[in-house]
């Protein structure tokens, strides 16, 4: 099992923009795909972003496309989220998770942390 600790949310008007940060501990971080996925009030969670275990593969939801960059950064068991050009419909809360394969983390594979909210007024 591994353990997340998300970061970096708030509120922020239309247009803004926003870094978050995902902290991971336990077992081997470099070895996994990551990725990020989002919990809208009253909505499923849903994929948003994930990225290889090396970082030469990235893929997103179409609604962010364009918007959102993933990155991650090994030696310090981290994945950011950086979000541009945000929109309400953002309004979230974001988390992220261990994906079962080195290539693609759309569906999370440990359990869930405590996310980090991210609100978008327009």
């Amino acid at each position: 099992q591994m353990q997340f600790e998300e970061s970096g949310g708030g509120l922020v008007q239309a247009g803004g923009s926003l870094r978050l940060a995902c902290a991971a501990s336990g077992e081997t971080f470099s070895s996994y795909a990551m990725g990020w996925f989002r919990q809208a009030p009253g909505k499923e969670r849903e994929f948003v972003a994930d990225i290889s275990y090396r970082g030469g593969q990235t893929s997103y939801a179409e609604s962010v496309k364009g918007r959102f960059t993933i990155s991650r950064d090994n030696a310090k068991k981290t994945v950011f989220l950086q979000m541009k050009n945000l929109k309400p419909d953002d309004t979230a809360v974001y988390y992220c998770n261990r994906g079962f394969t080195a290539v693609t983390a759309k569906v999370g594979r440990d359990s869930w942390g405590q996310g980090t909210q991210v609100n978008v007024s327009s």
